[in-house]
């Protein structure tokens, strides 16, 4: 007897709480914490796996035309939307967690697994923008060996032990105690970015890799790396493989959505994304076109009932 394979999961990046032209819809612009707490509510009602916020400190001027300068504080958003949703797992996607101690980044998300029930899947990555890392005294030339070091750190951090200890080339701690502990025994770090630097630093460090700006004719290649390297490696624990979708609208839209939107009936858009499945992915991220904060809403719902049942 033939065995399906598992269906894909799916979460989403969050609209309103970072709003970058490459990705920002006109009504987001004038939206609020309402808006936001209304969409996480339907994300959650609709199975979504998980729900993702985006982190950066400071906008450099020179950037604001492109990036703006609305960038929500990940652990504040994370931690409101955690009381106002019951089952959806909080992503941040991704902690630029050079631009602090990892025993700040752990005693913050530490406290947001706690409060949450175990909710929390921690995104990491190295950060681009270098006026960030100036700002409050990091080290944006060696970025990458810092995210190197403090995932080590945060494993550490993060793990059972109420006075958890790391000694490295850059942090030194011990004797520390830090609770509340995660709810989670372990809490999954997924490594964003699609470097080559960034890839081999998800295969042998992470638990979960997050691509960023992949376009499906690439994922083969990279995964096919990550699963080289972690062979490698030896034995190792599970491995979640993500992608970032094409922008979706379910149904026909009526309106210009785009050339690069996937759209159509569920089964059609069902039947593309199932194409990650068979290249190795285990979770998408979409997200959707949208006029307003109802036809969003409309949108993830009808995602949920009508497409997700189809990606097995």
């Amino acid at each position: 007897m033939a065995v399906s394979a598992p269906a894909l999961a799916y979460g989403i990046q969050l609209p309103v709480q970072s709003q970058s032209t490459l990705y920002t819809e006109r009504w987001e612009t004038e939206a609020g914490p309402e808006d936001l707490v209304a969409v996480a509510r339907a994300v959650d009602r609709a199975g979504f796996a998980y729900l993702a916020v985006c982190d950066h400190v400071a906008i450099p001027r020179r950037l604001a035309p492109a990036m703006s300068t609305v960038w929500y504080d990940p652990v504040a958003t994370l931690a409101h939307l955690a009381a106002v949703t019951e089952r959806v797992r909080l992503l941040s996607h991704v902690a630029v967690v050079g631009l602090r101690h990892p025993l700040l980044t752990a005693k913050q998300y530490a406290t947001l697994d706690h409060l949450s029930g175990g909710r929390l899947i921690l995104g990491v990555g190295a950060g681009h923008v270098r006026e960030e890392f100036e700002a409050v005294g990091a080290d944006f030339e060696r970025r990458g060996a810092v995210l190197d070091e403090s995932i080590d750190a945060l494993r550490a951090a993060l793990g059972p032990e109420e006075f958890p200890e790391h000694h490295g080339k850059l942090y030194d701690f011990a004797g520390l105690g830090q609770r509340p502990r995660p709810a989670q025994p372990h809490v999954p770090l997924w490594v964003g970015g699609s470097s080559p630097a960034a890839v081999r630093r998800a295969a042998l460090k992470g638990d979960g890799w997050l691509p960023q700006g992949d376009p499906r004719e690439r994922l083969p290649a990279q995964i096919d790396r990550i699963r080289r390297l972690r062979a490698d490696r030896g034995p190792v624990g599970p491995f979640t493989v993500g992608a970032v979708t094409e922008p979706l609208y379910v149904g026909r839209a009526g309106w210009e959505v785009g050339r690069r939107t996937l759209t159509g009936a569920p089964e059609e858009i069902a039947a593309s994304l199932r194409a990650y499945r068979a290249m190795g992915v285990d979770q998408i991220q979409v997200r959707f076109r949208s006029r307003s904060r109802s036809e969003l809403i409309e949108q993830i719902e009808a995602f949920g009932a009508e497409v997700a049942p189809r990606l097995s």
